[in-house]
C-alpha cells in the first residue's frame, strides 16, 4: 500500500518519557487529530462521512471547530478552497476511504495548480486489511502523488500528531499547495499521549523566501533602463500577504500593471495603473502593450498558456525578469533574463529600496491609444436580453466591487474577470489552472463560511451549476447568505463559442437542457428569480441583497454570446480576434 511519496514519520519522533506520559491521560487517534487541528487554529472543516471516519466523527461533536457536512466529497475540496482564497488560512476536508478519497482528486488537483493550502484527511481501510482489497480500499497516497504537494499515510499512532504539523506546515510555506493525510481505521481507536511539536525541520524542504540581492540589484537595473516596462502580476503576490507592498512598488516606478487570471485584485483595476486583464481574453491595449513593452517584470505568476498565447510571440521586445518562490517555474515556459527567486513579499521589501521613482507618460498615452474603443460601445445594453456584461456591472456596482465573486468556469467567467473590477484582494475566487466546473457553488460556500462578514456572489454557468446545485442544501443547511447568479444561455457556452469560430458552429453536444432554476431554488427552500431583459438586472440584484439566506437569479442571456476579444488557439496574443458578433 505504501506509494513513493507517501511519508511515514520514523523513529526519530522520540516517545514521551513515563514520568511524562503517567502524568498526561491518553487519548484516541481520533481526539489527537481534533487536538491537532485545534493546535493549527481551525475553525472550519468540510467534510462527509463513511466507515472508515466513524470513529473520528465519533470525536467531532468535543471537537473545538465547525463541521460543514457538503453533499458531495468533491465539493468538500473545493469548499475548502474556497476558504482559503478568501481568508488566506488553509481549508481542511475530512472524507472517508475507497470512493470518498478518490472523489476529493479533482480538488486536490484544483488547489495543487493553483498553489492553495488545503491539508485534506482521508480514512483508510484497518491495517491487517491493507493491500487485500477490502471493502472501500484505495491506494490514495499513491493516486494522490501528482495532485498533492506532499502526502502521508500514517501507520503508527504517536506519528499522528507530528504529522499535522509537518502537513500545516509543508501545505502553507513556501509555494503553498494541498497535502493529504491518510489515517488507518485501527489508528483513530488506539490512545496515546498526545503532544504537538512546537516546530518542524525537514532537510529535504527548506524553501527559499529572501532572495540573493545581487538578483535583485540587476533587477532593479532593468527597471532603471526600461522605457516601455510592465509588471505582470500574479496570484504568488496575494499568496504572499504582498499587495500593500505591492501598491507602494507600483506607485514608485510609476510602471503598468496587467493581471493574470488569478492575479486579479493584487491592484487595484480602477488606479490609472492597472490595466485589467491579460491573456486569452485579455483586454485589447493589455495583449498590445505585451507586444510592445522593452522590460516585463513577472510577480508570482508561471507563465500558462492561457496568459502567454503562442510562447515564441509573447512580449518579444522585452527583457524578462522573473520573480517566483518555486525556483521550477523560472525559464519553464519563457526565457528568462533574470531569475529572482523568492518569496514575493520579500522581494518586494528588498526592491522597493532599491529602485527609483519614475513616469512613463509617454508610454501610458501609448497603451490608451490602443484601447479598442469600438468594442466598448459594442458592449451597449441590449434591452431584448439580460445582457452579461450588464449583468456583471450591475453586481459590481450594487456591492461597490467590495463582494467577494466565486465563478465556475467557462463564459461566465471571462465576463466576470473583465468586467467586475477587482480593486481588493482576497475578492475574486476562481478556478485558473485546471478550470474545474461545479467550482462555483462550493468554494462561494467556503468563501462565505470563512469571510461572513463580506458579501458573496457566485456567477455560474447553467452547465457547472448543475454539477454542483447539490449544494444548495448545505448552503441552507448553514443559513449563509449567498446570492448565486446563473447566467444561463442554454449552452455549453465555451464549448460552443469554440465550435462556431473554430469548427465551422458544428454544435456537437453541447446543446443542454435544464429543469426551472427557480422551482429548482424553490425546492430546496431558498428564493428564487428568473430575469429575461436588462430592465429587470438591478432590481432583482437589489432584492437578492435584501434577502436572508440563500439566494438564486436565473438570468436568460442571448444563447450565442461571445465572449470578447478571443486569441485563437495556437495563436500570439498579438493575434487577438476583436470582432462582437450577435447571432441567433
Amino acid at each position: 500500500m505504501a506509494a513513493a511519496k507517501a511519508a511515514v514519520l520514523g523513529q526519530q519522533n522520540a516517545e514521551v518519557p513515563g514520568a511524562q506520559r503517567e502524568a498526561r491521560p491518553l487519548l484516541t487517534g481520533s481526539e489527537i487529530v481534533c487536538r491537532a487541528l485545534e493546535d493549527e487554529g481551525v475553525d472550519t472543516v468540510f467534510g462527509y462521512p463513511g466507515g472508515a471516519v466513524i470513529p473520528l466523527y465519533d470525536a467531532l461533536p468535543r471537537a473545538g471547530f465547525h463541521h460543514v457536512l457538503v453533499r458531495f466529497e468533491q465539493w468538500a475540496a473545493l469548499a475548502a478552497e474556497g476558504y482559503a482564497r478568501a481568508t488566506g488560512k488553509p481549508g481542511v476536508c475530512l472524507v472517508t476511504s475507497g470512493p470518498g478519497a478518490t472523489n476529493l482528486v479533482t480538488g486536490l488537483a484544483d488547489a495543487m495548480l493553483d498553489s492553495i493550502p488545503i491539508v485534506a484527511i482521508t480514512g483508510q481501510v484497518i491495517q491487517p486489511l491493507i493491500g487485500r482489497d477490502a471493502f472501500q480500499e484505495v491506494d490514495i497516497t499513491g493516486i494522490t502523488l501528482p495532485v498533492t504537494k506532499h502526502n502521508y499515510m500514517v501507520n503508527r499512532i504517536e506519528d499522528l500528531a507530528p504529522t499535522f504539523k509537518e502537513a500545516f506546515h509543508i501545505a502553507t510555506t513556501g509555494r503553498p499547495g494541498p497535502v493529504l493525510i491518510d489515517i488507518p481505521k485501527t489508528l483513530f481507536l488506539q490512545k496515546h499521549v498526545y503532544s504537538y511539536p512546537e516546530t518542524v525541520f525537514r532537510r529535504g524542504y527548506q524553501p527559499t523566501s529572501v532572495p540573493n540581492m545581487r538578483q535583485v540589484r540587476l533587477a532593479a537595473e532593468a527597471i532603471a533602463k526600461a522605457r516601455k516596462p510592465l509588471i505582470m502580476a500574479g496570484h504568488g503576490i496575494m499568496l504572499s500577504g504582498a499587495t500593500e507592498l505591492f501598491r507602494e512598488f507600483v506607485e514608485k516606478t510609476g510602471i503598468p500593471v496587467v493581471h493574470t487570471l488569478l492575479g486579479l485584485g493584487t491592484f487595484p483595476e480602477s488606479h490609472p495603473l492597472g490595466l485589467g486583464l491579460m491573456g486569452m481574453h485579455g483586454h485589447k491595449q493589455v495583449n498590445d502593450a505585451l507586444d510592445e513593452c522593452d522590460l516585463l517584470l513577472n510577480i508570482g505568476a508561471r507563465f500558462d498558456d492561457r496568459a502567454t498565447g503562442q510562447v515564441s510571440g509573447f512580449a518579444p521586445n522585452a527583457f524578462v525578469v522573473h520573480v517566483d518562490i518555486d525556483p521550477a517555474e523560472i525559464g519553464k515556459n519563457v526565457r528568462t533574463d533574470v531569475p529572482v527567486v523568492g518569496d514575493a513579499r520579500e522581494v518586494l521589501k528588498l526592491l522597493i529600496s532599491e529602485v527609483q521613482g519614475g513616469r512613463h507618460d509617454d508610454w501610458m498615452a501609448w497603451i490608451d491609444s490602443r484601447r479598442n474603443r469600438v468594442l466598448d460601445e459594442a458592449l451597449e445594453e441590449r434591452p431584448e436580453w439580460p445582457e452579461p456584461y450588464s449583468i456583471i456591472k450591475a453586481i459590481a456596482k450594487a456591492t461597490g466591487g467590495e463582494a467577494i465573486v466565486t465563478t465556475d468556469v467557462g463564459q461566465h467567467q471571462m465576463w466576470a474577470a473583465q468586467h467586475f473590477g477587482y480593486d481588493f484582494p482576497n475578492r475574486w475566487i476562481t478556478s485558473g489552472g485546471l478550470g474545474t466546473m461545479g467550482f462555483g457553488l462550493p468554494s462561494a460556500i467556503g468563501a462565505k463560511i470563512g469571510r461572513p462578514d463580506l458579501e458573496v456572489w457566485a456567477v455560474i454557468g447553467d452547465g457547472g451549476f448543475q454539477m454542483s446545485c447539490n449544494e444548495l442544501a448545505t448552503a441552507v443547511q448553514e443559513n449563509l447568505d449567498i446570492n448565486i447568479a446563473v447566467i444561463n444561455n442554454g449552452y455549453l457556452g465555451m464549448v460552443r463559442q469554440w465550435q462556431d469560430l473554430f469548427h465551422a458552429k458544428n454544435y456537437s453536444e453541447v446543446k443542454i437542457g435544464a429543469p426551472s432554476f427557480e422551482k429548482l431554488a424553490e425546492a430546496y427552500g431558498i428564493a428564487g428569480m428568473t430575469v429575461r431583459c436588462d430592465a429587470e438586472i438591478e432590481p432583482a440584484i437589489e432584492r437578492a441583497r435584501t434577502i436572508r439566506g440563500p439566494v438564486l437569479i436565473d438570468f436568460v442571456i442571448e444563447p450565442e454570446a461571445n465572449v470578447w476579444p478571443i486569441v485563437p488557439p495556437g495563436a500570439a496574443n498579438s493575434g487577438m480576434l476583436h470582432q462582437q458578433r450577435y447571432e441567433g
